[in-house]
């Protein structure tokens, strides 16, 4: 989305700003109703078909990123109805953490196979030759697909000579790899929140800007206000997000002006995550476990839960990065207020399960800092420092690409135990993690250490980034060089009490 859909992501990032500035200069409330007028200004439609839908759209968005629900087309309530139960220093998260916001949905037209004027109607007729339930006829123009018999089984369009038949589904049910996303009686898309693991994959494909997540910016900065202990935890696919001239100082400077106590790398975490896995690997499997999955990806191991609970024991028990950076804070800083700023969606479904929300207060993704940025009036790029980051070990900082999770606890188990030879497998989006698990559970990858993740090459491509997935592969290719250390096993920070 953030590279082809930018009037979308333009408009994300003027809902998040104007949050931000409504929070920061202590604004009334009713601010909020003049706040689609300056998002969406002007007189004529730039969008949809007139101006009043898109305030109508940019009004819902504003509720989201105020932690607020979204509001009925059938029911009347004003713009700032359900406030009081957001207005705290607080989290204030309540599910769903992802809506489809009705006035905003075309009602797409779901999965179908259709024939185009590639159609040379041609003698061999394989179309209809391969079709199970005869939906395929050839008239006098082109062949025809009887939508009522048809069953999408795709093989008439596999067998065209001329590529002819074209299969279309709407996109956001097309990215969903759990097949949440259905209709409601109007034709427009309904999200089963039982069957979601809040991937956020569905927020970046719907061209439209139909789907969006609440947001914690609000109560967070009401929180730095009111002069509690903030610290930030930054994942480590942060570099590169702001720009090609800010460097991870930089970045780290312009946080701590935002009012933060100050910033710790989630990387640190996930050295933790590694030393857990490598040793809980070389523990259970295969005595225990006949293969174990890495854990740190919620949307991964929250898919394993719903679709394959027989198997949710093959997931390691060890927490997330995200967690046990949290907990390095509180070691330091019990009444510290920890807030987790990262690429994705997950987190924050994540930080209300009841082993993490103890530490973790506040999830905001790396498009929800920005518009904190904006608010304040801060450019990463301009802050003069000449400090450096050096939280983590370098295999802790290439967590955020695919395969960096296994790699790393490949490689510190491999020297914790020298001479066990770790195969590894993994899949990047939950239709092949799925596909994975399914092949695991033949038996197929006995003795493997399995990665999955939610998101296409991992958490770089969160729905919460900016920045296309090359660039930001290629700085956290750096950032993991300029590491002052490798391996976890070299991290001076990991030698104190609370990481035994």
């Amino acid at each position: 989305m953030k590279e082809t859909y930018k009037s979308i992501v333009d408009i994300r990032r003027k809902v998040f700003t104007e949050i931000a500035r409504i929070a920061y200069e202590d604004l009334d409330i009713s601010e909020l109703e003049d706040s689609s007028y300056r998002i969406v200004p002007g007189e004529v439609a730039k969008y949809r078909e007139d101006i009043f839908r898109e305030r109508a759209v940019a009004d819902e968005r504003l509720r989201l990123a105020m932690g607020m629900d979204v509001r009925s087309i059938s029911v009347y309530r004003k713009l700032t109805d359900g406030f009081d139960k957001v207005d705290m220093d607080t989290n204030a998260y309540e599910q769903p953490l992802i809506n489809v916001i009705k006035f905003a949905c075309e009602a797409c037209p779901t999965k179908a196979h259709v024939v185009t004027d590639n159609c040379r109607k041609c003698m061999a007729h394989p179309c209809t030759n391969v079709c199970p339930v005869n939906a395929v006829s050839v008239g006098r123009d082109r062949a025809h697909i009887d939508k009522e018999k048809c069953i999408n089984c795709g093989r008439c369009k596999e067998a065209c000579p001329y590529h002819a038949i074209v299969m279309y589904d709407r996109p956001c049910a097309a990215a969903c790899g759990v097949d949440a996303i259905g209709s409601d009686e109007y034709n427009r898309a309904e999200i089963n929140h039982d069957e979601c693991v809040a991937c956020g994959r569905c927020i970046a494909s719907c061209p439209f800007g139909a789907i969006a997540d609440k947001t914690q910016i609000y109560q967070l900065i009401k929180a730095i206000k009111s002069k509690k202990q903030v610290y930030a935890i930054i994942a480590p696919s942060f570099v590169g997000q702001f720009g090609a001239k800010s460097s991870p100082a930089q970045i780290v400077e312009g946080i701590k002006r935002l009012g933060f106590k100050d910033v710790v790398e989630v990387s640190l975490g996930a050295d933790v995550t590694t030393m857990n896995e490598a040793k809980e690997y070389l523990h259970r499997v295969p005595n225990d476990i006949d293969y174990m999955g890495t854990s740190c990806c919620f949307s991964w191991s929250l898919m394993v839960k719903n679709r394959f609970p027989e198997l949710y024991d093959q997931i390691s028990d060890s927490g997330s990065p995200m967690r046990y950076t949290a907990e390095y804070i509180h070691e330091r800083d019990p009444e510290g207020v920890v807030c987790f700023i990262g690429p994705c969606t997950s987190k924050k479904l994540e930080a209300l399960d009841t082993r993490v929300k103890s530490y973790v207060d506040f999830v905001i993704t790396f498009e929800e800092l920005m518009g904190m940025f904006v608010a304040k009036g801060i450019e990463p790029s301009e802050i003069a420092i000449d400090s450096s980051v050096d939280d983590a070990s370098a295999l802790g900082r290439g967590y955020p690409i695919a395969g960096g999770v296994a790699d790393a606890v490949k490689k510190v188990a491999e020297e914790l135990e020298p001479g066990r030879d770790i195969k590894i497998v993994g899949a990047n989006t939950l239709s092949e993690c799925i596909k994975m698990v399914k092949i695991a559970k033949a038996g197929k990858y006995n003795g493997y250490l399995l990665e999955g993740m939610a998101c296409p090459g991992g958490c770089i491509a969160g729905v919460g980034t900016m920045a296309s997935v090359n660039r930001v592969k290629k700085d956290v290719q750096k950032f993991m060089n300029d590491a002052p250390v490798h391996s976890p096993l070299n991290n001076d920070k990991l030698s104190t009490t609370e990481f035994k």
